[in-house]
Protein backbone atom coordinates (compact mmCIF):
# COMPACT_ATOMS: atom_id res chain seq x y z
CA UNK A 1 0.00 0.00 0.00
CA UNK A 2 1.37 3.41 -1.07
CA UNK A 3 1.10 6.44 1.25
CA UNK A 4 -2.28 8.46 0.64
CA UNK A 5 -4.55 7.88 -2.04
CA UNK A 6 -3.55 4.10 -3.33
CA UNK A 7 -3.52 2.34 -6.65
CA UNK A 8 -5.88 -0.60 -7.96
CA UNK A 9 -2.73 -2.80 -8.14
CA UNK A 10 -1.51 -2.18 -4.51
CA UNK A 11 -5.64 -3.29 -3.41
CA UNK A 12 -4.62 -6.66 -5.12
CA UNK A 13 -1.06 -7.08 -4.16
CA UNK A 14 -2.42 -6.99 -0.54
CA UNK A 15 -5.03 -9.01 -0.98
CA UNK A 16 -2.78 -12.10 0.17
CA UNK A 17 -3.01 -10.39 3.48
CA UNK A 18 -5.54 -9.75 6.48
CA UNK A 19 -5.69 -6.04 6.89
CA UNK A 20 -6.91 -3.84 10.13
CA UNK A 21 -7.76 -0.29 9.47
CA UNK A 22 -8.31 2.28 11.97
CA UNK A 23 -11.11 5.73 11.22
CA UNK A 24 -12.63 7.75 13.57
CA UNK A 25 -15.30 10.65 13.53
CA UNK A 26 -17.49 9.42 10.37
CA UNK A 27 -20.19 12.07 11.96
CA UNK A 28 -22.95 11.31 9.76
CA UNK A 29 -20.71 11.61 5.66
CA UNK A 30 -21.76 8.44 4.65
CA UNK A 31 -20.74 8.91 0.76
CA UNK A 32 -17.40 9.42 2.33
CA UNK A 33 -17.58 6.73 4.37
CA UNK A 34 -18.51 4.20 2.00
CA UNK A 35 -16.17 5.82 -0.34
CA UNK A 36 -13.42 5.16 1.97
CA UNK A 37 -14.54 1.03 2.25
CA UNK A 38 -14.50 0.69 -1.23
CA UNK A 39 -11.39 2.39 -1.74
CA UNK A 40 -9.77 0.31 0.90
CA UNK A 41 -10.80 -3.15 -0.87
CA UNK A 42 -12.24 -4.12 2.72
CA UNK A 43 -12.99 -7.97 2.64
CA UNK A 44 -15.02 -9.91 5.55
CA UNK A 45 -11.60 -10.97 6.35
CA UNK A 46 -10.33 -7.47 7.14
CA UNK A 47 -10.62 -5.68 10.47
CA UNK A 48 -12.22 -2.05 10.72
CA UNK A 49 -11.86 -0.24 13.95
CA UNK A 50 -14.05 2.86 14.38
CA UNK A 51 -12.95 5.15 17.06
CA UNK A 52 -16.46 6.61 17.52
CA UNK A 53 -17.95 10.14 16.47
CA UNK A 54 -19.94 7.73 13.74
CA UNK A 55 -22.84 10.23 14.14
CA UNK A 56 -24.27 13.87 13.99
CA UNK A 57 -23.33 16.73 12.46
CA UNK A 58 -23.24 15.20 8.48
CA UNK A 59 -26.28 14.14 6.57
CA UNK A 60 -26.38 10.72 7.13
CA UNK A 61 -25.53 9.50 10.74
CA UNK A 62 -28.33 6.70 10.96
CA UNK A 63 -27.55 5.06 7.62
CA UNK A 64 -23.75 5.50 8.92
CA UNK A 65 -24.45 3.19 12.15
CA UNK A 66 -27.10 0.94 10.14
CA UNK A 67 -23.96 -0.20 7.74
CA UNK A 68 -21.44 -0.47 10.51
CA UNK A 69 -24.41 -3.02 12.49
CA UNK A 70 -24.67 -4.88 9.57
CA UNK A 71 -20.80 -5.73 9.33
CA UNK A 72 -18.96 -8.19 11.32
CA UNK A 73 -15.79 -7.22 11.32
CA UNK A 74 -16.08 -3.71 12.71
CA UNK A 75 -14.89 -3.26 16.28
CA UNK A 76 -16.73 0.12 17.01
CA UNK A 77 -15.37 2.36 20.09
CA UNK A 78 -17.68 4.90 21.96
CA UNK A 79 -17.19 8.28 21.08
CA UNK A 80 -18.19 11.11 23.18
CA UNK A 81 -21.53 11.93 20.41
CA UNK A 82 -22.42 8.63 20.27
CA UNK A 83 -22.57 8.12 23.70
CA UNK A 84 -25.17 11.42 24.03
CA UNK A 85 -27.08 9.65 21.28
CA UNK A 86 -27.38 6.16 23.07
CA UNK A 87 -27.87 8.19 26.16
CA UNK A 88 -30.78 10.21 25.06
CA UNK A 89 -32.37 8.62 23.00
CA UNK A 90 -32.13 4.92 23.72
CA UNK A 91 -31.27 4.59 27.49
CA UNK A 92 -33.91 7.20 28.41
CA UNK A 93 -35.90 7.12 25.39
CA UNK A 94 -36.71 10.41 24.50
CA UNK A 95 -38.04 12.00 21.21
CA UNK A 96 -38.35 15.59 20.02
CA UNK A 97 -41.43 15.95 21.69
CA UNK A 98 -42.48 18.37 24.70
CA UNK A 99 -44.32 16.04 26.63
CA UNK A 100 -41.29 13.48 26.56
CA UNK A 101 -39.18 16.36 27.83
CA UNK A 102 -41.77 17.43 30.20
CA UNK A 103 -40.98 15.02 32.41
CA UNK A 104 -37.23 14.87 32.45
CA UNK A 105 -34.47 15.87 34.85
CA UNK A 106 -34.04 19.87 34.41
CA UNK A 107 -30.18 18.75 33.68
CA UNK A 108 -31.29 15.81 31.62
CA UNK A 109 -32.97 18.82 28.93
CA UNK A 110 -29.94 20.94 28.93
CA UNK A 111 -27.92 18.43 27.79
CA UNK A 112 -29.90 17.17 25.35
CA UNK A 113 -30.78 20.71 23.89
CA UNK A 114 -26.71 21.41 23.91
CA UNK A 115 -26.53 17.72 22.10
CA UNK A 116 -28.84 18.66 19.09
CA UNK A 117 -27.23 22.10 18.83
CA UNK A 118 -24.14 20.17 19.16
CA UNK A 119 -24.80 18.25 15.53
CA UNK A 120 -27.43 15.80 17.24
CA UNK A 121 -30.69 17.11 15.52
CA UNK A 122 -30.73 15.56 12.56
CA UNK A 123 -29.31 11.87 14.03
CA UNK A 124 -32.25 12.33 16.23
CA UNK A 125 -34.66 13.28 13.67
CA UNK A 126 -33.51 9.72 11.39
CA UNK A 127 -33.67 7.82 14.38
CA UNK A 128 -37.50 8.24 15.20
CA UNK A 129 -38.34 7.21 11.80
CA UNK A 130 -37.27 3.95 11.99
CA UNK A 131 -38.96 0.92 12.74
CA UNK A 132 -38.74 0.21 16.55
CA UNK A 133 -37.22 -3.22 15.83
CA UNK A 134 -34.57 -1.11 13.90
CA UNK A 135 -34.09 1.33 16.80
CA UNK A 136 -34.18 -1.38 19.45
CA UNK A 137 -31.12 -3.08 16.92
CA UNK A 138 -29.13 0.17 17.01
CA UNK A 139 -29.20 0.76 20.64
CA UNK A 140 -28.02 -2.83 21.75
CA UNK A 141 -25.22 -2.37 19.20
CA UNK A 142 -24.18 0.78 21.07
CA UNK A 143 -24.64 -0.77 24.52
CA UNK A 144 -21.94 -3.28 23.30
CA UNK A 145 -19.57 -0.77 22.23
CA UNK A 146 -16.24 -0.67 23.66
CA UNK A 147 -14.32 2.37 25.48
CA UNK A 148 -11.19 1.18 24.31
CA UNK A 149 -9.29 -1.66 22.64
CA UNK A 150 -5.50 -2.87 22.21
CA UNK A 151 -4.71 -4.32 19.05
CA UNK A 152 -0.66 -6.22 18.47
CA UNK A 153 0.76 -6.30 15.61
CA UNK A 154 4.28 -7.87 16.22
CA UNK A 155 6.44 -6.20 18.45
CA UNK A 156 3.98 -3.02 18.22
CA UNK A 157 0.94 -2.73 20.77
CA UNK A 158 -1.83 0.06 19.57
CA UNK A 159 -3.80 1.60 22.26
CA UNK A 160 -7.36 2.77 20.77
CA UNK A 161 -9.56 4.99 21.94
CA UNK A 162 -12.18 8.04 21.24
CA UNK A 163 -10.11 10.99 22.75
CA UNK A 164 -7.62 10.28 24.96
CA UNK A 165 -6.92 8.88 28.77
CA UNK A 166 -7.98 11.66 31.11
CA UNK A 167 -5.54 11.84 34.08
CA UNK A 168 -3.28 8.95 32.45
CA UNK A 169 -0.49 7.41 34.09
CA UNK A 170 1.60 4.75 32.78
CA UNK A 171 1.87 1.81 34.64
CA UNK A 172 -2.27 2.07 35.74
CA UNK A 173 -4.20 -0.54 33.57
CA UNK A 174 -6.41 0.75 31.13
CA UNK A 175 -9.51 -0.94 32.83
CA UNK A 176 -9.11 0.87 36.18
CA UNK A 177 -10.28 3.82 34.15
CA UNK A 178 -13.54 5.29 33.67
CA UNK A 179 -15.52 4.75 31.22
CA UNK A 180 -16.08 8.60 30.31
CA UNK A 181 -12.23 8.89 30.55
CA UNK A 182 -11.76 8.08 27.35
CA UNK A 183 -14.37 9.95 25.74
CA UNK A 184 -14.32 13.18 26.20
CA UNK A 185 -10.65 14.64 27.47
CA UNK A 186 -8.33 15.36 24.29
CA UNK A 187 -5.64 14.05 24.31
CA UNK A 188 -2.01 15.94 24.96
CA UNK A 189 -0.16 15.25 21.85
CA UNK A 190 2.92 16.79 23.06
CA UNK A 191 3.21 14.50 26.02
CA UNK A 192 4.54 10.44 25.07
CA UNK A 193 2.13 8.26 26.94
CA UNK A 194 4.12 5.23 27.04
CA UNK A 195 7.95 5.08 27.46
CA UNK A 196 7.78 1.77 25.51
CA UNK A 197 8.75 3.64 21.90
CA UNK A 198 6.72 0.03 20.64
CA UNK A 199 3.58 1.16 21.87
CA UNK A 200 1.89 4.27 20.58
CA UNK A 201 -1.74 5.80 21.41
CA UNK A 202 -4.58 6.00 18.36
CA UNK A 203 -7.13 8.57 18.81
CA UNK A 204 -9.87 10.31 17.25
CA UNK A 205 -11.88 13.44 18.28
CA UNK A 206 -9.33 15.64 17.81
CA UNK A 207 -9.25 17.09 13.95
CA UNK A 208 -6.10 16.91 12.80
CA UNK A 209 -5.55 20.51 11.70
CA UNK A 210 -5.61 21.42 15.53
CA UNK A 211 -2.49 19.31 15.99
CA UNK A 212 -0.10 19.43 12.86
CA UNK A 213 2.07 22.86 12.68
CA UNK A 214 1.29 22.67 8.98
CA UNK A 215 -2.47 22.44 9.59
CA UNK A 216 -3.02 19.75 6.92
CA UNK A 217 -5.71 17.33 7.10
CA UNK A 218 -3.57 14.27 7.12
CA UNK A 219 -3.09 11.46 10.19
CA UNK A 220 -0.46 13.07 13.04
CA UNK A 221 2.39 10.80 14.39
CA UNK A 222 4.41 12.01 17.18
CA UNK A 223 5.45 11.29 20.41
CA UNK A 224 4.34 7.95 20.10
CA UNK A 225 0.57 9.33 18.98
CA UNK A 226 -1.32 8.61 16.25
CA UNK A 227 -4.55 10.67 15.41
CA UNK A 228 -6.90 9.95 12.58
CA UNK A 229 -9.80 12.31 12.51
CA UNK A 230 -8.97 14.18 9.83
CA UNK A 231 -11.89 16.59 9.99
CA UNK A 232 -14.00 15.06 6.96
CA UNK A 233 -17.21 16.79 8.42
CA UNK A 234 -15.18 20.03 8.51
CA UNK A 235 -13.86 19.39 4.68
CA UNK A 236 -11.20 17.99 5.73
CA UNK A 237 -10.36 14.47 4.68
CA UNK A 238 -11.39 11.27 5.74
CA UNK A 239 -8.70 8.70 6.91
CA UNK A 240 -7.49 5.39 7.48
CA UNK A 241 -4.56 4.05 9.09
CA UNK A 242 -3.11 0.58 8.70
CA UNK A 243 -1.88 -1.29 11.31
CA UNK A 244 0.29 -3.85 9.46
CA UNK A 245 1.85 -1.58 7.00
CA UNK A 246 1.90 2.00 9.20
CA UNK A 247 0.07 3.80 5.35
CA UNK A 248 -2.57 5.70 5.82
CA UNK A 249 -5.34 6.04 3.05
CA UNK A 250 -7.95 9.26 2.41
CA UNK A 251 -10.98 10.30 0.58
CA UNK A 252 -11.95 14.00 0.43
CA UNK A 253 -14.62 15.00 2.89
CA UNK A 254 -17.71 16.58 2.78
CA UNK A 255 -18.10 19.66 0.41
Amino acid sequence: MKKGDFRQNDISDRRLFIMKYVISDIHGCYNEYRALIEKLGLSEEDHLYVLGDAVDRGPAPIKVVQDLVRRKNVTFIMGNHDFLFWYFLGSKGLNLSDKDLSACDPDDIKDFQMWLEDGGITTAKQYIRLPREERNTIDRWLEKAHAYETVKDGKKTYVLVHAGIAGFKEGVPLEDYNFMDFIHTRTDYSRRYYEDPHTFVITGHTPTPCIRKDQMARIYQGNGHIAVDCGCVYGGMLAAYCIETGKAVYVDGRR
